[in-house]
């Protein structure tokens, strides 16, 4: 594939150009708004019902952070010696042509403001049951949701990022008092009760190790968030190591407290199963008011989701667009530094995800199988540029490379090969998408 490296900067002139004042905190906060929701609620009954021993349970979820901890240290490569907004989009375009960048850009766009929709829905869902005048009425929750948080970051990126770190600061805190909680209050859980553990073995074994692996790594997305707004970090050479490491660790250690005090307060089988093991925990802790309580918990961790998603969407289609594509109008920034035609664009599909919400969930479904294959094409890129540039400035340069990276690909390529496996049909149907969007992009280069 021909590799494009036209310069947009007479482009930036044209249409404005984003600014560049966020920090290691505001990489944190997206990061940590991104990565920490839904999941962590739904998927430790998944996986205690795959893995109903405490050890194995808890050992999955350290795979995980070493797997988004060695992906960390790709991307930080990446983002420092290619400081441009738009995600994994900038990195596959660049080192693997635009071609590959349209398909990991389409799919990170969509996959975004699909998962817009369903943070949205969710937070319609407990909005309803903890407030009964809102009862009935979750798709204009999950819209009004959507619409004040775009018109917010409308104003600018100033107020973006405020509103990023307000947010996830909550969340964080939240997070926090319920460990606390738990550990203060709980007791009598997995630790100490005298259930027996009817572990798989053999093949079993691995296939419920590879189910919940899937599960663990689908929790841990959102990692990556500061890198869609490298070239709007003050210092990236800097900022965006750190915010990418200090936001591995912090996820990590929150999911690993969170699952601690899970298994504290129930026995595994309490965990089994269970749609929101939080919400059992919190009934044993809080008694009456602990269904209130995980609702009001799930809407302020939900929020900051909402925000970010908002953010990095936002990002990748004006990247696009900015790169010729998309249409150019998604390329112009206000002056608050918002791709303003981008976020309204976005948020608009969002809402037509909520609209449409079983055919938006199918949607999201199948674009999900490229979740894993744009870092496969990300952790590629690394190696290409280290071959083919290798005299470029590197700010950073992965630590350990290329193991570090060849066992990040390695394990993206497992993993993608499972989804494939466990989920045959939804994959077949993204090869489809893949061969259908050649001939969109190759109309899209001649319509520009």
């Amino acid at each position: 594939m021909q590799t494009t490296t036209t310069d947009p900067a007479s482009l930036d002139a044209q249409r404005g150009q984003l600014w560049r004042v966020l920090g290691v905190g505001f990489g944190l906060a997206v990061i940590i708004g991104n990565t920490i929701g839904a999941g962590i609620f739904r998927a430790p009954g998944t996986i205690a019902e795959q893995l109903p021993n405490p050890w194995l349970f808890l050992g999955v979820w350290v795979v995980g952070g070493l797997y988004a901890l060695l992906g960390a240290i790709s991307l930080a490569e990446l983002g420092t010696m290619i400081p441009r907004s738009g995600g994994q989009y900038v990195y596959s375009r660049y080192a693997l042509g635009e071609y590959a960048g349209f398909i990991v850009g389409w799919s990170d766009w969509i996959s975004s403001c699909g998962s817009t929709a369903t943070v949205a829905l969710l937070i319609g869902q407990f909005s309803g049951a903890l407030v009964p005048a809102l009862a009935g009425r979750g798709l204009v929750v999950a819209a009004a949701v959507v619409i004040v948080f775009a018109a917010l970051q409308w104003r600018g990126i100033v107020w973006g990022s405020n509103i990023q770190n307000l947010t996830s600061l909550l969340k964080a805190l939240a997070f926090l008092a319920l460990i606390v909680a738990a550990f203060m209050l709980g007791g009598g859980g997995a630790f100490t009760a005298s259930e027996t553990y009817p572990t798989p073995i053999g093949m079993a074994l691995v296939v419920a190790v590879v189910f919940s692996l899937r599960e663990v790594i689908y929790t841990y997305d959102g990692w990556s968030g500061v890198i869609y707004f490298s070239e709007e970090v003050k210092n990236p050479n800097r900022d965006i190591p750190r915010s990418l490491f200090g936001g591995v660790l912090t996820i990590t250690a929150i999911y690993l407290l969170v699952n601690v005090a899970l298994l504290y307060v129930l026995p595994i089988s309490g965990i089994a199963g269970k749609e929101f093991a939080a919400g059992e925990a919190a009934n044993v802790i809080f008694g009456n008011y602990g269904d209130s309580i995980f609702r009001c918990l799930t809407i302020v961790s939900m929020l900051s989701g909402i925000n970010a998603l908002h953010l990095m969407a936002t990002r990748v289609i004006f990247g696009m667009s900015r790169d010729g594509l998309f249409t150019t109008k998604a390329a112009v920034v206000n002056e608050g530094g918002t791709p303003s035609v981008s976020l309204w664009l976005s948020a608009l599909v969002a809402i037509l995800f909520i609209v449409f919400g079983q055919t938006a969930g199918w949607v999201i479904t199948i674009v999900s199988f490229y979740f894993v294959a744009n870092y496969i094409l990300s952790f590629i890129s690394l190696f290409v540029l280290r071959r083919r540039e290798p005299e470029k400035p590197r700010p950073y340069r992965a630590w350990g490379y290329p193991w570090t990276t060849g066992l990040a690909l390695i394990g993206s390529i497992l993993f993608l090969a499972g989804t494939v496996a466990s989920d045959t049909w939804n994959s077949v149907y993204a090869l489809a998408l893949l061969a259908v969007s050649y001939p969109v992009f190759r109309l899209m280069k001649r319509a520009r």
